[in-house]
């Protein structure tokens, strides 16, 4: 059975494209990482094909600036590709200078738009600083903040020192209020308005145990996010979240799911019967900071193919009961309910 991502390759031939299909469909090639065989899938999943073309317009964002933390690798990089194929000029930050060089010259290559790379540490609020001046400098002020800079690994709790939850928390929870404290201030003395979006997690509605300090920190990102929104709206300026579920990337499953257990077990607790795709992530997250979704603020978007209410519905797992095991339950039941009446 061929994969969501062979199926959704094989609808996008290059000889069938427009110029900014093509570039979207390199770029796809450029950030799925693991090939089809290491992405299980469930037979439903051939009802939900993964959509990888941008779904807005070209010149979306022409004339915006994006800054996005974490915009070297995986996902942000993502993020950056998207809006610099919609006409944005884009700065990238992380620790990691050579990785953001590697990654600007990778998207201006395949887009034409201005990538800047600037390196900074989301947890000093002076380096946030200093690289939004640097984007200021080179770019303009950005109309658009992307907090993606994150970091996670999983561990039963009583093991986790001191160091591990503050490093955790610093850059996912203490990075996104640094960088969003600092455009924001900035947007609320010229008079102009903005849009924020930070990706978080769906464990942030139930919790989850073995990351808690990612669980912790995403659920104030998404506190700060809705409490903000209700604060800044006045001031033209809008937040909102992305919660995706499990989408893998390069690196991404390495301290998560070391083993590759969580691949073959994970994917049959998603309906839809799949892991998601990058471009689904940043089609989403390029319609949450456009114009298209001006009404939309303090909201906090779970893309995850019902994975979350799946695992929060305790009869759920009956979808695994085969229809001739309800038959015999049924006639269990039946029996049950004339004894009853007895």
């Amino acid at each position: 059975m061929l994969s969501a991502r062979s199926l959704a390759t094989q609808a996008l031939r290059p000889h069938s494209l427009g110029k900014m299909q093509k570039m979207a469909l390199s770029a796809s090639q450029t950030l799925s990482s693991a090939d089809d065989s290491q992405l299980p899938t469930m037979p439903q999943a051939r009802h939900f094909p993964a959509m990888k073309t941008p779904m807005l317009p070209p010149d979306t964002f022409k004339g915006k600036v994006a800054l996005i933390s974490g915009g070297g690798t995986g996902l942000g990089k993502g993020m950056a590709t998207m809006l610099s194929q919609l006409g944005a000029q884009v700065c990238i930050m992380s620790r990691r200078q050579k990785v953001l060089d590697e990654a600007a010259a990778e998207v201006t290559a395949l887009t034409g738009g201005a990538v800047l790379p600037v390196s900074a540490d989301v947890r000093d609020p002076a380096a946030v600083t200093a690289a939004v001046d640097a984007c200021v400098d080179r770019l303009g002020v950005p109309d658009i903040v992307i907090n993606n800079a994150a970091g996670n690994f999983i561990s039963p709790t009583e093991r986790l020192s001191a160091n591990a939850w503050r490093t955790v928390v610093d850059i996912v929870l203490n990075g996104t209020a640094y960088l969003t404290l600092d455009v924001g201030k900035r947007w609320i003395k010229a008079g102009r308005g903005g849009v924020f979006l930070s990706i978080t997690t769906t464990y942030t509605r139930l919790g989850s145990g073995f990351v808690t300090p990612s669980a912790s920190a995403k659920s104030g990102v998404e506190t700060l996010t809705k409490s903000l929104a209700s604060e800044w709206g006045r001031y033209g300026i809008r937040l909102n979240c992305i919660a995706p579920g499990p989408i893998e990337t390069e690196g991404a499953f390495s301290r998560l799911d070391p083993s590759g257990e969580f691949r073959r077990v994970g994917v049959k607790a998603i309906p839809a019967g799949r892991f998601g795709e990058p471009e689904e992530l940043t089609n989403l997250a390029a319609y949450l900071v456009s114009d298209y979704s001006s009404w939309i603020s303090g909201e906090s978007v779970a893309l995850d193919g019902a994975g979350l209410p799946f695992r929060g519905g305790e009869f759920n797992q009956l979808s695994r009961v085969t229809p001739e095991q309800w038959d015999l339950m049924e006639q269990m039941i039946r029996s049950t309910n004339k004894q009853s009446k007895l």
